[in-house]
């Protein structure tokens, strides 16, 4: 008898008989894949209604406070710590540290409670080379090789742990499912497992997953909205410094961003990333502008590096590594139609130094400051930070938080700022000389008056 197949679409989880190329539930294309048909269950109705209860009758003498991780990055990201009972998932690209941070947390915990360490990629063997090799371990750290589900469930019952870790969750398989590890049907089964344990039993799951090329994780997407937070690691593995970067937490903020630095140990917490980023920036240089950006609650200081020279295309280029593509095009085109420059003959480069993304419009002003810098061929003051966003008509915009960023700046030897006009009035003290401006021709005059 020939069996039964479906095609399910590896976004949200969508089955059709056919295979289409276009899922009708989420729109994306060519996300349908074939498995095995699973017989349907029936299950007897209990008939019993689910107790329903206020919010005052709920009992809280569970002890729900946070615990630390042992890293105090990884606990500013968690929103200041680790919640008993949670499920967070863990995706990166291959040797970013994902599975290194995971074993210092685990040795860490280890020392307080029974911790449990599932590889379904190392063996026992691999697993300890790397922890002698990272010098974590205590006695109180179970770990084990295994990919069976139902194996796994009755290890962490019989342990009595309090933490566990899954590297990775494609690799574990229920055995009540026909379809291979790594599937939808598999992901979703295995991960529902684990959440109904972490919120039964106050277990808390840490949950490795790959990565797709695209650098979403893979599996449904499903899997992302049934876990309480959501880590992506983020860095180049041939640098040393990696950002942890939560995209979802329900116990706390999805801005704040931890910053590690990958040694012979392990990853080791960076307390003050401005320092980092601007360790060997150069000096007297035109193009380069410092901007200072605020991650969640977070201010940082990085480098912006411009480059613009004459094209040999009949179509400029616009590299943007570390900013918005699409909003350096944006301002190439607001400062040739406000300032007059040719920027449509030149191919124009952005680099943020240190490999760290900036996703807000804070650093419009030292992006058109560089910009501006390289055009003239006159270096900016190296002991100025600019932030502001820059709107169509090459006005300069306030920004959130400017008593902040001045306060980053003045802390890291700054003596002064270029910032909008509008933000003065946000200000309560200053601490160093402030250059505001009102549009991109204040920019232009202050840099040909240097």
């Amino acid at each position: 008898m020939k069996q039964k197949t479906v095609f399910v679409c590896k976004e949200c989880g969508y089955e059709a008989v056919k295979w289409l190329g276009k899922c009708p539930s989420c729109g994306t294309y060519m996300s349908m894949i074939e498995e095995k048909a699973e017989e349907p269950q029936k299950k007897a109705a209990s008939g019993k209604a689910t107790e329903l209860k206020t919010l005052n009758a709920i009992d809280m003498s569970v002890d729900e406070t946070r615990t630390s991780s042992g890293s105090r990055e990884l606990d500013r990201v968690l929103g200041g710590g680790i919640v008993r009972g949670s499920l967070v998932l863990c995706g990166g690209e291959p040797g970013i540290g994902k599975s290194t941070l995971l074993l210092q947390v685990a040795s860490f915990c280890a020392e307080g409670e029974t911790v449990v360490y599932i590889s379904g990629e190392e063996s026992e063997k691999q697993i300890k080379i790397r922890a002698e090799r990272l010098g974590v371990g205590t006695s109180k750290m179970l770990a084990a090789n295994e990919t069976d589900l139902n194996a796994i469930l009755a290890a962490i019952d019989s342990s009595g742990a309090k933490t566990v870790i899954v590297d990775s969750i494609q690799t574990i398989y229920s055995s009540e499912l026909s379809s291979a590890p790594g599937s939808v049907g598999q992901v979703r089964e295995c991960t529902l497992s684990f959440m109904r344990v972490a919120k039964e039993k106050g277990i808390t799951f840490f949950i490795v997953g790959h990565v797709t090329k695209e650098g979403a994780i893979a599996g449904p997407r499903v899997l992302e909205h049934m876990v309480d937070c959501v880590l992506y690691f983020e860095g180049e593995r041939h640098q040393s410094y990696r950002i942890v970067r939560a995209v979802k937490n329900r116990f706390g903020s999805t801005d704040e961003i931890g910053v590690f630095e990958m040694r012979d140990k392990g990853l080791v917490d960076v307390p003050n990333p401005s320092l980092m980023l601007l360790s060997g920036r150069p000096i007297d240089v035109p193009g380069s502008a410092v901007v200072c950006a605020v991650e969640g609650t977070r201010p940082i200081l990085s480098e912006i590096q411009a480059l613009c020279v004459k094209t040999s295309f009949a179509m400029p280029r616009r590299t943007a590594d570390g900013v918005d593509f699409n909003r350096l095009t944006l301002l190439c085109a607001v400062i040739e139609k406000a300032l007059g420059y040719r920027m449509s003959e030149n191919d124009v480069y952005i680099n943020v130094t240190g490999g760290i993304r900036i996703p807000e419009n804070a650093c419009d002003l030292a992006i058109a400051a560089a910009i501006i810098s390289c055009c003239l061929e006159k270096p900016l003051p190296e002991d100025m930070a600019f932030f502001g966003e820059v709107g169509l008509t090459g006005e300069v915009r306030t920004v959130t938080m400017a008593q902040r960023r001045l306060t980053e700046a003045a802390k890291m030897g700054f003596g002064k700022c270029m910032m909008p006009f509008d933000a003065l009035g946000s200000i309560e003290k200053n601490e160093i000389e402030i250059v505001s401006v009102k549009n991109l021709g204040d920019v232009v005059a202050y840099v040909k008056g240097m």
